[in-house]
């Protein structure tokens, strides 16, 4: 009990930390290490398995938005088109992001919402009224956790964007909090959601791929127009990063944003739901533009004069994980190299192959399928939800579509008192992956346990049910109502 009650108040000391944005400053980095090491090593006791838990329908779901910025803007004019939903608090720390989430609300003829603003713990206020239901985190990272463990605490579901976590602390304390409260704690990865991802995923769950051996995914996009951009707060939507928030997260040695290519091969592998990953080894190349381009920034804006001298992380870091069925995973990450947008998407298994980047082809054999055979396919393997919500998601938008797709779905699953497609263990698992590769990074690419977050309940877990039984019955509303925010642009 003494060891418990000595990690809890690690954990508590970590969040403050984090909240006050000090994660890679409040301790040397041999103490740093070690922390993740214990935290990788800790064991609690599950309190409840919210792997396929269903909970409450909801018939109608109260939204309260946090994080009104370039991305939140997009969250909140989506969440207009779909029935069943209503966006009843706006909470941002800037007054001139409230305001243009109420201009979303005017255009689309919804209410008004209630304003919580002026402060970064303004979200505090909203959590504990009566007025949500599920609480939408769109901020910086180092907010996500206080904030949805605020929701968690206040009776609320939680939806929150990637990376939900920053540490394996944080990673604890939302599994933690969510078995207790049994409120879901969702993590927002929309590709999870994109066409060839939900395609692919359908031709596995088929049996067309045989026995999966290897998956490869990436984050790989040049983010120097965003980062290097000074923000403009008095703009609900400015192109840049508040706070200069990016920079300040690449000084960590680390994937930083490990789960657009994770999540979808977690999905395809049933990773937490009847395979774990076991271990992960990384490293990371040096960095040879990003602080040069910097330096040169600052000379022509003092603004950036704060940077110059920082040790930020190099271009690629790569990790590979090994599972506990032998499968293998590769992740790349790079945000500062000049090069095309790619997530890969690679699943390779005993029957047949599939990649999305740079030219999306499968195959069953040392030849690609060809045009007529990919129709063919796709025919064959669209899944349920990409037949319903797909042609629709499309003219709503939101990275190609496949952001709606990800909101219509978790809102169909709280309608009709459904699982979630990506719990709480998906969450803290995909993004143990950053404090599990800057250990490893540090360690001279020296492997490191992945924890095992559902505590063997993996082996039982139930795969994500893509058939839509049980639900489905969330309507889109006004679909050709002309759309008025802007989002960044990923293809």
């Amino acid at each position: 009990m003494s060891n418990r009650r000595s990690f809890l108040k690690n954990m508590t000391l970590a969040s403050g930390a984090l909240a006050s944005g000090s994660l890679l400053t409040s301790c040397g980095s041999e103490e740093r290490f070690a922390k993740i090491k214990a935290a990788a090593n800790h064991q609690p006791e599950m309190h409840f398995n919210m792997s396929g838990y269903a909970a409450p329908a909801l018939d109608t779901v109260r939204i309260g938005i946090v994080g009104i910025g370039d991305r939140g803007a997009g969250a909140v004019e989506r969440m207009t088109f779909i029935d069943g939903v209503e966006i009843t608090a706006l909470c941002d720390k800037r007054q001139a992001a409230v305001d243009g989430g109420q201009k979303i609300l005017q255009e689309a003829g919804l209410p008004k919402a209630a304003e919580f603003t002026n402060s970064e713990t303004a979200f505090k206020e909203m959590c504990q009224s009566d007025l949500v239901d599920l609480v939408y985190v769109v901020t910086s990272w180092e907010w996500h956790i206080p904030i949805a463990l605020e929701a968690m605490e206040n009776d609320k579901h939680t939806a929150v964007e990637v990376s939900t976590a920053r540490t394996i602390e944080e990673c604890w304390q939302i599994v933690e909090t969510s078995e207790r409260t049994k409120k879901h704690c969702v993590i927002l990865e929309n590709c999870c959601y994109d066409f060839f991802e939900l395609l692919t995923l359908n031709m596995v769950r088929q049996g067309v791929f045989g026995d999966l051996i290897h998956g490869e995914g990436a984050y790989i996009h040049n983010l120097d127009y965003w980062m290097l951009r000074e923000p403009e707060d008095d703009k609900m939507v400015d192109g840049a990063y508040t706070d200069f928030w990016r920079i300040k997260e690449n000084k960590r040695h680390a994937n930083v944003y490990p789960t657009h290519g994770l999540g979808p091969i977690c999905q395809a592998m049933n990773i937490n739901r009847g395979d774990k990953m076991e271990y992960l080894t990384a490293m990371m190349s040096d960095d040879f533009n990003f602080s040069k381009n910097i330096k040169k920034l600052a000379k022509e804006n003092p603004v950036f004069e704060q940077f110059k001298d920082w040790d930020l992380r190099g271009n690629m870091d790569i990790q590979l994980i090994r599972t506990h069925k032998g499968r293998t995973i590769m992740l790349q990450h790079d945000v500062t190299s000049p090069r095309p947008y790619s997530r890969i998407h690679m699943l390779s298994g005993t029957k047949c192959f599939a990649q999305k980047w740079p030219l999306k082809h499968i195959a069953f054999g040392h030849d690609v399928a060809d045009a007529d055979k990919m129709k063919e396919l796709e025919e064959k393997y669209t899944p349920e939800i990409l037949k319903r919500v797909g042609e629709m998601a499309k003219k709503v938008g939101g990275h190609g579509g496949m952001d709606f797709i990800m909101d219509w779905r978790l809102i169909d699953c709280l309608r009709n008192g459904l699982p979630m497609d990506m719990d709480v263990y998906d969450a803290a698992s995909w993004s143990s992956i950053t404090s599990l590769s800057e250990w490893s990074i540090a360690n001279k690419s020296n492997s490191i346990d992945v924890p095992d977050f559902t505590r063997g309940a993996w082996k039982t877990n139930k795969p994500v049910d893509m058939s839509l039984a049980g639900g489905g019955t969330t309507g889109v509303r006004n679909i050709n109502r002309e759309k008025s925010g802007k989002q960044l642009s990923a293809e």
